[in-house]
């Protein structure tokens, strides 16, 4: 299984629009992927810092959602919130309970 974690910077005012909207719409289009097995939105209310961090089956499973413009289309949902540009990171899942 493999995790690809999204670190975000929110703007402070803009936390629980964004947080609505990742329920709302963003959350469910990344559920619909082929080979997605989860979907989490870390969020610190407080300093606006946030994490999204999607599952998959295999590494080409995220590389495709990503290759297929459904990444950017997800991110572009809350990209005006942004207090500073995302960075997207792949890691192998070592070990879950």
């Amino acid at each position: 299984m493999y995790a690809r974690a999204t670190t975000v910077s929110i703007q402070l005012d803009k936390v629980a629009e964004t947080t609505r909207i990742y329920n709302e719409s963003i959350l469910p289009a990344v559920k619909a992927a082929s080979g997605n097995r989860g979907v989490y939105l870390l969020i610190d209310s407080a300093s606006g810092k946030g994490m999204s961090i999607t599952l998959w089956n295999t590494q080409a499973d995220g590389e495709s959602y990503d290759s297929s413009g459904a990444y950017r289309e997800q991110v572009a949902k809350v990209a005006p919130f942004f207090a500073a540009p995302p960075s997207l990171a792949t890691y192998e899942v070592g070990a879950q309970g």
